[in-house]
């Protein structure tokens, strides 16, 4: 791929996005590139983590503009693509975060289970500021995740926010110094890739089909068909097995 570096290591895929020198802001063929890579990471079934990064210090400044040709329609087909990949992957996500991420970028990385930043990151809807309304899932993912009110004056204002003002607001998952990202991302990407892939993917859709809004009703029948397979799967009897000899438990790959 010509804007994504893509490298697959112990079940852990890291995409980075390599525009470095637009602060990786994400053009036309990027976004092609980055619905294409999500949508074989569904299907390549020894990839049991994502983490999703920017290269040069940045995670990513939004959709490059510049690089639109024809319809504005058919470019923001491409990026609702981009998107639809992302939020269907069945496997756990992690957006590492250095740098700005702002746009497109920031939601991007909401779009991930997981937002672990560096306290130098910043944070910005800026959509606003650049007379445009926000793309990306964000219209979506901002009021289920900070309720519509604060939504509507992150939105709206397309304020800049420090790491530490969103992971107040509940926008990061874990802030750490700088120097120790990539560490605290690959003992967490490992952490998850040697986990129960079924059963951590059950609880992935789980919490998403959830927050979708669905009655408790609806969420018992589903988390009882997730669990009767669960117990029927050979990660619950690993699970078992490793419990009974006082050993740490290896689930299968693949």
């Amino acid at each position: 791929m010509e804007f994504l570096q893509v490298e697959r290591r112990d079940g852990v895929v890291t995409v980075v996005m390599n525009r470095p020198e637009k602060k990786n802001a994400v053009n036309m063929e990027m976004w092609r590139e980055l619905a294409a890579i999500f949508a074989s990471v569904e299907r390549w079934h020894t990839d049991r983590v994502l983490v999703l990064s920017g290269a040069g210090g940045d995670f990513c400044s939004g959709s490059d503009l510049a690089s639109l040709q024809g319809d504005p329609l058919h470019f923001m087909s491409d990026v609702s693509d981009a998107a639809r990949a992302l939020h269907a992957l069945s496997i756990p996500t992690i957006a590492r975060v250095d740098g700005v991420a702002v746009g497109a970028g920031w939601n991007l990385a909401l779009a991930c289970d997981l937002v672990v930043a560096s306290e130098r990151a910043k944070f910005s809807q800026i959509f606003v500021r650049r007379a445009l309304s926000v793309d990306l899932g964000g219209s979506w993912l901002l009021p289920r995740l900070v309720g519509l009110q604060k939504a509507k004056e992150i939105a709206l204002f397309g304020d800049i926010y420090t790491a530490a003002q969103a992971a107040e607001m509940g926008l990061v998952t874990r802030l750490v110094p700088v120097e120790d990202l990539d560490a605290v991302v690959e003992r967490l990407a490992a952490r998850l890739a040697a986990g129960p892939a079924r059963a951590l993917s059950a609880t992935k859709q789980l919490l998403n089909a959830a927050a979708d809004g669905g009655s408790l009703e609806a969420a018992l029948r589903l988390e009882s068909q997730a669990q009767a397979n669960n117990i029927a799967g050979a990660d619950a009897a690993e699970a078992k097995a490793s419990f009974l000899e006082k050993r740490a438990p290896v689930f299968q790959r693949g």
